[in-house]
This record gives C-alpha cells, structure tokens and sequence, in this order.
C-alpha cells in the first residue's frame, strides 16, 4: 500500500511508523512547509489526513477529486459533513472519518451508549462528560467527546444538548450535558462519562497512555478502505453495531 501523509507532525510521525512495521510504503509526505499537491497525489493508493480544521477541507477536495481513499483524523470540522458527503458522492470517491481512531475508544464509544440507556429511566443520576487533552489541542471540547456527548444524547431520553463553559458553546437553554475540556501538560487524551445522584455514582473511563492506539486504528481504517466507495466511520471498518 503506497501511503501519502497529509500532515507530518508528531501523529504523522507515528503513523509513519506503524505503516512501515506493517510493510507500507509511505510515497509523500505533505505539510505546512511542502502543501499538498496533485503531484503527490498521483503516487498514491491511499491518503492519511491529520492536519487542522481550517486546512482539512481542501485537502479532501483535492483527494476526492483524484478518487484517493482517504482516512480524516482531523477534528473540528464535522460541521460540514453534509458538504464533505456530497463532495463524496459526486466523485464517486471514499472516505473514512472518525472523531477518534483508537479501538480502544471506539470500544469505548459502544459502552457509552450502552450505560446512557440504562441510565436514561433513572433522572436522579446527572450525566457529565470530562475530557483532558495536552496544552497544544486546538480544539474544545474535543471531537471525541462531542461525539460522546451525541451518542448519549442519542440513547438518554432526558437531555437535548450539550454545553462546554470552556468553548464558544458555553451554555444551553435546553436540558443540557456538561463538557469539562481541561488541558494539561503531556496528555495524550483522557474521556471520563460519570453520573452522579445524592448517593453514588457510576463512571466509564478511557485514558490513552500513547498516540500508537490512535496511529494504529488509522492504518487499520487505510488498509480497509481501500478497493471501497462511500463515506464511512470506524464502526464501519471495525463491524460495530
């Protein structure tokens, strides 16, 4: 499998790694001092995006547009997921997209939606996510816990919305989850999920000890992908109901 890398820093890194362990071949590799181009495109049968989210958008124009299977592990763009679908589908193009490519955590994201229904018939039990990321994201809440946040959303009858007191969305009218971001020196990414009553509480956590678990689940999407068409997700690649 003959790899372009759009994005070459420390996640690059050790994708890089990992796709030559497992006996890729990396053909290109692209960044803030070498941009992408159609030159490098061409070499390759797959592409790995890891960028930011002001940049992700025209790399995925210029990937679709060349048909090159692509896996995004940029966050904070899912805003336009509807465009980057159409974009899609109109060059008959694939794409995998995760908020996290870890198979820890989108194991993770299975036991989350699990205890959100179990917990949904008992109102005496406030939900709060926490999420704990290194000084240098960008990004806040993180995108996994956004998508922790919608999940739960999705299967707890209780709450509507979600908030986060340390992004732009710092409040909600509506029955609403808290998101704690916190950002500390050296952390790969820790989610927590706690509900709390008077009484007890019940928590679900997953703690990150490496980016490996994250450069992993990447490559994993890459070599899946290719050979296929459409827009897909990890619990795609993974077979996850």
């Amino acid at each position: 499998m003959k790899v372009i890398l759009v994005g070459y820093g420390k996640m690059g890194k050790e994708i890089e790694t990992i796709l030559l362990e497992r006996g890729h071949e990396v053909v290109a590799k692209a960044d803030i001092e070498h941009p992408l181009t159609e030159q490098m495109v061409l070499q390759a049968d797959v592409a790995i995006e890891f960028t930011t989210p002001s940049s992700v958008l025209a790399h995925l124009e210029l990937l679709s547009k060349a048909n090159i299977p692509t896996v995004v592990g940029t966050t904070g763009w899912h805003q336009h997921l509807d465009k980057v679908k159409d974009l899609v589908q109109s060059n008959n193009s694939s794409l995998v997209y995760a908020s996290n490519f870890s198979i820890g955590v989108n194991l993770f994201f299975q036991l989350n939606e699990q205890l959100a229904k179990l917990m949904s018939p008992h109102p005496e039990y406030q939900p709060k996510i926490t999420e704990i990321h290194h000084t240098q994201k960008l990004d806040a809440p993180s995108g996994t816990a956004i998508s922790i946040a919608q999940d739960l959303l999705h299967n707890h009858s209780a709450y509507t919305d979600w908030f986060c007191p340390q992004s732009e969305k710092k409040s909600s009218n509506q029955p609403a989850i808290e998101i704690e971001a916190i950002r500390e020196e050296d952390v790969k990414g820790t989610h927590i999920v706690e509900y709390t009553s008077d009484i007890d509480a019940i928590s679900i956590r997953h703690e990150a000890f490496s980016r490996k678990g994250f450069a992993l689940g990447a490559v994993i999407a890459a070599e899946w992908i290719i050979n296929k068409k459409g827009l897909f997700t990890m619990k795609d690649v993974l077979q996850l109901s």
